[in-house]
């Protein structure tokens, strides 16, 4: 069985792809190259089975997926809440870790910048890692966070039985102990000390194909001197002949100003048309599946990264594809942050906790925002569950004077005894 050191000092290779695949076509046509060829080049040696996380990033769908989840991590507020026995109470600017988390985490990173980074860590290499930088070695207070390249770090456990990190840096190594070290896991295949990988695991194989798929359709339309074109005489003609054809052919006609002008032949020499084989075809149809494969392996609906061959079932509404998105996709690296920072950033004594914000992402259409408001405020004549100030603020408005008295709502009068026992007047018994 493969162990993780083994599956690190692998992926720690640089990838031989490119080099890999240029070479084969430097010695194929673009038009005789089939799926056949594509397995072969895959279980080469040094070929497209060894993907790494910068190789990975160069399939458009790969890119596609981490840049809309880390993108939408990081530009959600990281809000500090505190515990009260009338229910939660947001802290916003009032706390100096609002700053630290959603402003200049580090000297050199803005929070957006910073926590792409932490989310592309935890979708290319299963997990992500930021070192808790104290204001005193005996203090608590947090006075910065530094994130760590996947590959710097290696957790372990000691003699004593205490998880440490050991950091490689500026060439030297040193230890971290846990309660100093921000470990965001996606805990598939979790095994007390890493993740897997989605890039080893789940997507070598779809990345690689998707990679071949891509290099090879490039190379198939870049062909324009008409690869379905083919050149026949009679006569029999020597290497060095059909290589002066060939290149005279290619020089009076490849190249997109060139591609589409009449062809003069002489010599006998005749033209065929052929079509595209079934292997082309199949090849090239299987660039739109490795889509939908790349996706499902981080829950990206197809249709949030291009590819809107297929409807979604999220509903068609901006609300439900939001919630849905953030439901079954961005909570897998929310919810994993927002655990440890409350396990390490708070003291047991304090009663403080971070969550991230998503109204923006879940926000309904305006009409349907005014209609709930409506009814959270009281105003449809039951007893109102928000105040004015709460709505402003969902608005991102400024509070206002008495905005934060409920109302109570007002029940319709009931008639009196009195008066359902008074007898009708004669005017009002004629009518």
């Amino acid at each position: 069985m493969i162990t993780w050191a083994e599956v690190q000092a692998r992926a720690a290779q640089p990838p031989r792809v490119l080099n890999e695949w240029r070479a084969q076509r430097v010695r194929a046509d673009a038009s005789s190259l089939t799926i056949d060829d594509l397995a072969r080049l895959y279980d080469a040696p040094g070929g497209l089975s060894r993907i790494d996380e910068r190789t990975a990033m160069r399939a458009s769908a790969v890119y596609a997926c981490v840049a809309l989840i880390a993108g939408k991590v990081a530009a959600l507020p990281l809000q500090i809440n505190e515990r009260t026995p009338d229910g939660p109470r947001r802290l916003e600017q009032l706390h100096d870790y609002w700053w630290l988390l959603n402003e200049r985490p580090h000297p050199g990173l803005s929070a957006t910048t910073f926590w792409r980074y932490v989310v592309e860590s935890m979708m290319l290499a299963g997990d992500g890692f930021v070192e808790i930088v104290r204001s005193h070695p005996s203090s608590s207070v947090v006075y910065r966070l530094k994130p760590h390249h996947p590959r710097r770090v290696d957790p372990f456990i000691d003699s004593r039985g205490v998880k440490l990190f050991r950091i490689a840096e500026d060439g030297r190594q040193r230890a971290v102990n846990e309660a100093d070290m921000l470990h965001f896991a996606t805990g598939f295949g979790w095994d007390g000390l890493r993740s897997m990988s989605p890039i080893q695991y789940a997507g070598q194989t779809a990345i690689g194909i998707a990679l071949a798929a891509d290099e090879y359709s490039a190379r198939f339309f870049q062909n324009s001197a008409r690869p379905d074109i083919v050149l026949t005489t009679d006569w029999k003609l020597s290497p060095e002949q059909q290589q002066q054809i060939r290149t005279a052919w290619a020089s009076r006609h490849q190249g997109p100003t060139l591609s589409h002008l009449p062809a003069v032949l002489s010599g006998g020499l005749k033209l065929e048309k052929i079509t595209m084989s079934a292997e082309d075809a199949e090849l090239i149809a299987t660039r739109g599946f490795q889509i939908e494969e790349l996706a499902r392996i981080w829950g990206v609906p197809p249709f949030m990264i291009g590819h809107n061959e297929k409807t979604t079932s999220w509903g068609s509404g901006v609300a439900a594809m939001g919630a849905g998105f953030v439901r079954y996709t961005l909570e897998n690296y929310t919810d994993p942050i927002e655990n440890e920072i409350n396990h390490k950033f708070w003291p047991s004594r304090q009663r403080l906790y971070v969550e991230h914000d998503t109204t923006q992402i879940e926000r309904a259409e305006l009409k349907d925002r005014f209609a709930a408001y409506r009814v959270a405020l009281g105003r449809a004549g039951e007893p109102a569950f928000m105040t004015v100030n709460d709505v402003r603020r969902l608005e991102r408005l400024p509070a206002v004077p008495g905005g934060d008295e409920l109302n109570r709502g007002t029940q319709p009068a009931q008639p009196t005894k009195e008066a359902d026992d008074e007898e009708p007047s004669p005017d009002t018994a004629r009518e």
